[in-house]
């Protein structure tokens, strides 16, 4: 005899489960109980693909309104010869518009791009966050020097408009701590917001090398968690909170993790989307939320695989190891209400990866 609240669930979850059963699969919703459900995940819509670049994977797809109403996404993107983890090593951060958030997209110009030796973002650019502060367009990314994980950098490029011309910083804004700190191995995934006092606030993902080299070969590698950085002026300098990491799930055992943070004002509280590294599965996204911005609530589902939204793919091919998940979420606001999720996923028509768009609402 079914319970009252698996009844419920049930009569929710009905024409999700009739979908699920045409498709053949299985249901992450079926796996988790509805109250680990943010309500902001009943409102997602899939949309489709898009920047589908032939000779590309396609990550990190950041958008925002211009002027003009249309949606201009900045993406990173990468040489298809050098395989998923050419991200590393090879990045650009690429602008492409639209009249429609659906597309269909036009790729216009590479923004910033590797500078070659000497410089702190020589090897990659990747990471973008475009962002409209103080009357100017803000490019949060990630560069490093050396094509590996311990160069990582957050640096900050500005615009007076979305077509440029940027100016690119020649230090990082945000470098890691001392040896045997929580964040001494890099700054990484920037989600940046102006505080309604006036603060400038930097959220970014780090862990600490020790571990990190001692997970070595192993499924998961370190334990990623997120600090806040804090200036009193958009260029920094960056102040690290004193009680960071403000996020770290590593007490939960198993290794549980997260990455890829956004960050947003609404309803007079912090939001947060994220993907998820096993707090629940490696398959779904998270959802948090702060009064303060530093204590933040016990995350709960905010998005699903590809497969529980009825999206039809291809068998996997072989170089894919995260087919059909769900990543780097990053949401399109209007007046500071989110109207679409923009993600990162693998696969697509050109067989390596490319965005993901899902209507919210």
């Amino acid at each position: 005899m079914p319970t009252r609240r698996t009844f419920l669930t049930g009569l929710l979850l009905a024409p999700f489960a009739q979908a699920w059963a045409r498709a053949g699969r299985l249901s992450t919703y079926a796996t988790y109980p509805r109250r680990d459900f943010a309500k902001f995940s009943r409102h997602l819509r899939p949309v489709g693909r898009v920047l589908e670049l032939p000779g590309y994977y396609v990550w990190c797809s950041s958008p925002i309104y211009g002027p003009d109403g249309r949606v201009h996404v900045f993406f990173s993107r990468w040489d298809a010869k050098k395989g998923m983890g050419g991200w590393l090593n090879g990045s650009e951060i690429v602008r492409a518009v639209a009249a429609r958030p659906e597309g269909p997209y036009e790729v216009r110009e590479t923004v910033l791009a590797p500078r070659g030796p000497g410089y702190w973002d020589a090897t990659t650019c990747h990471n973008p966050s475009i962002q409209f502060v103080d009357g100017q367009y803000c490019l949060f990314f990630m560069g490093n020097s050396n094509g590996k994980t311990d160069t990582k950098r957050i640096g900050l490029a500005t615009a007076p408009t979305l077509e440029g011309p940027w100016t690119r910083p020649d230090q990082p804004l945000l470098l890691p701590g001392p040896a045997g700190a929580w964040d001494d191995h890099c700054t990484t995934n920037p989600a940046f917001i102006k505080h309604p006092n006036g603060e400038y606030r930097l959220y970014y993902k780090s862990w600490n090398t020790a571990e990190y080299e001692a997970a070595q070969g192993q499924p998961i590698r370190g334990n990623r968690k997120y600090g806040l950085a804090v200036a009193e002026h958009l260029v920094g300098p960056y102040v690290k909170y004193a009680g960071n990491p403000v996020i770290d799930f590593s007490g939960q055992g198993q290794n549980k993790q997260f990455e890829d943070a956004f960050v947003w004002w609404q309803h007079g509280k912090f939001n947060l989307l994220a993907r998820d590294m096993g707090v629940y599965s490696q398959d779904v996204g998270l959802y948090l939320e702060s009064a303060d911005g530093k204590a933040w609530t016990f995350p709960k589902i905010a998005f699903l695989p590809l497969r529980d939204y009825g999206v039809a793919q291809p068998p996997a091919p072989t170089n894919l190891k995260r087919y059909g998940r769900l990543e780097r979420p990053q949401l399109l606001l209007r007046d500071g209400r989110p109207e679409y999720l923009f993600c990162a996923s693998q696969g697509g028509a050109a067989g390596t990866a490319s965005a993901f768009v899902l209507r919210v609402g």
